[in-house]
């Protein structure tokens, strides 16, 4: 199982709590007030929440972390490591009421997705780093990731992995190639293809298709795609809309063809070579989940390093290795490279993990959907995926 596989959809109960998180004015923290005395100097120590199955462990030794455990033996520093987001909506619940009323999340550094971290951003939840303290994040950050436009210069957040939102197929059993979103609703299709179920997950694949820049579409890019999905599932041509277990449906061959995540089909690969990603003609998403240091956390140094240590191509490298997404460091590619086993070698030529240049000029980072959108645009969605 990938750590990607433990995500949920975006449910009806989860957008409203979105909408009205972010929609309260006095949900918002100015600047002056999201820190507070930096105890980093004092405390050797930081408290890290991430997600399950998102960090190197030891073959032999499951509890064991190698890349974490030598930041602590070079830097005397002791992280505490918590597996306990499950899932974005359900870990803003559980922080919101600390950050919206002035007070401590008890952690120093958090990972979720960038469609959240917007909205992090947005309500000033979270700290600037000092970039002169990471001079690896400078140096080696994927410059496609470098501005997105919910956090420009990267200024609050830094990716810990990045992906693909694209199509997955079984090219034996389908008998032909799939190169464009198009090719997802040709009659031999008709139920054995799968859409995700999350609106933030779905939405910009399928405007993709539609041609449409995602950097900058509008509501009406947005209704025209759900009238053409509408349409598909009346037509029956979908045949559901799924979590992560599209990955079950399409190892069995129930579904040929399916839009899935590139961390997921590495992993479907190494048991059944005939299934392949694609990365549209039209292009597809490009996504990250981030790092951030929520306000007031007391040990904001430390967690700085952390950060830092990680942008390290060895240990991005050692890293990438393990989890298998792309990796926000190319300097990375080089290292694996000259890795002695082979197996290990073999992932500096993948471009799940390091998209070459003509991948890479069809990716693109979708513009995040604003509050005052979210609560029509989930109603919408969730109306047509039955959520």
């Amino acid at each position: 199982m990938s750590r990607r596989s433990l995500l949920r959809t975006l449910g009806t109960g989860a957008a409203t709590v979105l909408a009205a998180g972010c929609g309260v004015p006095a949900a918002y923290v100015a600047p002056a007030d999201r820190r507070r005395s930096d105890l980093s100097a004092t405390e050797k120590r930081l408290t890290w929440a991430n997600w399950p199955l998102y960090i190197d462990t030891d073959d032999e030794d499951e509890s064991r972390r190698p890349t974490l455990e030598a930041f602590g033996k070079r830097t005397g520093i002791a992280v505490t490591y918590t597996e306990e987001i499950n899932d974005n909506d359900e870990f803003f619940g559980k922080v919101s009421p600390s950050l919206m009323n002035h007070q401590e999340t008890g952690r120093d550094l958090i990972v979720i997705s960038d469609w959240m971290c917007a909205r992090f951003v947005r309500l000033g939840w979270v700290q600037e780093m000092d970039r002169s303290r990471q001079p690896n994040i400078t140096e080696y950050l994927d410059p496609q990731l470098r501005s997105p436009a919910f956090d420009p210069g990267r200024r609050h957040t830094v990716p810990w992995q990045s992906g693909i939102t694209g199509i997955a197929y079984n090219r034996r059993r389908l008998g032909r190639e799939i190169r464009h979103v198009s090719d997802l609703w040709a009659a031999d299709l008709k139920g054995r293809v799968t859409l995700l179920s999350g609106l933030d997950e779905a939405f910009a694949l399928l405007m993709q298709g539609n041609g449409v820049d995602i950097t900058r579409w509008t509501a009406d890019d947005f209704h025209r795609m759900c009238d053409q999905v509408d349409k598909l599932v009346r037509a029956d041509h979908i045949r559901r809309f799924t979590g992560n277990d599209y990955i079950k449906d399409l190892s069995s061959g129930d579904v040929l063809a399916c839009q899935a995540y590139s961390g997921d089909v590495i992993q479907l690969q190494a048991d059944d070579p005939d299934i392949e990603f694609v990365v549209p003609q039209e292009g597809a998403e490009f996504w990250s989940e981030s790092l951030m240091i929520p306000n007031l956390a007391r040990h904001k140094a430390n967690a700085e390093k952390l950060v830092d240590y990680y942008y390290e191509p060895a240990v991005a490298a050692e890293l990438a290795a393990w989890v298998n997404y792309v990796c926000p460091v190319p300097a990375a590619q080089d290292i694996l490279a000259s890795a002695k086993d082979e197996e290990t070698a073999a992932l500096a030529e993948d471009p799940l993990i390091f998209p070459d240049t003509a991948m890479r000029k069809r990716l693109a980072i979708a513009r995040d959907i604003t509050a005052k959108e979210r609560t029509e645009f989930a109603k919408r969605w969730n109306a047509i995926a039955g959520l």
